[in-house]
């Protein structure tokens, strides 16, 4: 994997890092294709029990690498080249990152711009630094309408009107500003959103790895659900939560005033 570094920690921490560095890690042919392998990686690692996404050097992602070009099948338009490069890279790497039974940091250390945005937030669970921004460039800049997610992930979490001026305007919103308005979990100093983001992983890396991606697909399901589907859909996964051993080992656990020993 040329264009990104991965590493698993003895704290059961899978991390991922985007190394594009000198291109603030925009996303080629060959940094999805990796991604999409690290987390395979992690997915099948019975000893992952959590994920951490950053990026290396000073920014997060720029978004596509707009130098690689959009090669197509012959006889295609430039069209038909970004929509293909979409479906057999972009969007597959945004699901599988979202749809990964296993919880997703992401530690967004600069600026996250383009689809850049729609990667950091695929994961579940986002820090940013203080001098990290999050910038749309579609529209203004490229004629495009936002991807990898962005439509999706971003009126759910800041509304749309909130969403509709970032994607019309371009403008930067700051790691502060989106961390107020609910679009990322924290914003936190420079020097300490590695080590905050890290610790963050690892206490979810500790727990009951099934459970939390159970609570993914629970709450994913519930932005199409009425209320009374999603009442089912809880007590149908509630009995198969129910069934496991780490219920079990839960209850005792608090019955006798300790901490419970989940198994992956």
């Amino acid at each position: 994997m040329d264009t990104i570094t991965y590493e698993t920690r003895d704290s059961g921490v899978a991390v991922i890092t985007l190394n594009r560095p000198d291109v603030l890690n925009s996303m080629n042919p060959q940094l999805l294709d990796d991604v999409r392998a690290a987390i395979r990686m992690a997915r099948d690692d019975s000893k992952v029990g959590a994920v951490l996404l950053t990026g290396a050097g000073r920014g997060f992602c720029a978004g596509a690498d707009l130098a690689a070009g959009f090669k197509a099948p012959d006889a295609s338009t430039v069209g038909d080249g970004v929509a293909h490069g979409m479906e057999i890279g972009f969007n597959p790497m945004v699901r599988e990152i979202a749809e990964l039974p296993k919880p997703v940091v992401c530690a967004v250390n600069g600026i996250a711009a383009g689809g850049g945005v729609g990667l950091a937030l695929a994961g579940d669970v986002v820090f940013a630094a203080k001098s990290a921004s999050f910038v749309q460039v579609f529209g203004p800049k490229l004629a495009l309408v936002p991807d990898c997610g962005v439509t999706y992930f971003m009126p759910r979490l800041i509304g749309m009107a909130r969403t509709r001026a970032l994607a019309m305007s371009g403008d930067k919103l700051s790691a502060e500003q989106a961390a107020d308005w609910g679009l990322i979990w924290a914003c936190v100093d420079d020097d300490k959103l590695m080590d905050e983001a890290m610790a963050y992983a690892e206490k979810l890396a500790s727990g009951p790895t099934e459970a939390f991606g159970d609570i993914k697909a629970v709450l994913d399901a519930s932005l199409d659900n009425d209320l009374a589907a999603q009442l089912d859909l809880e007590k149908e996964t509630q009995r198969k939560r129910g069934n496991h051993p780490n219920f079990a080992e839960g209850v005792s656990a608090f019955l006798q005033k300790r901490a419970p020993n989940f198994v992956r």
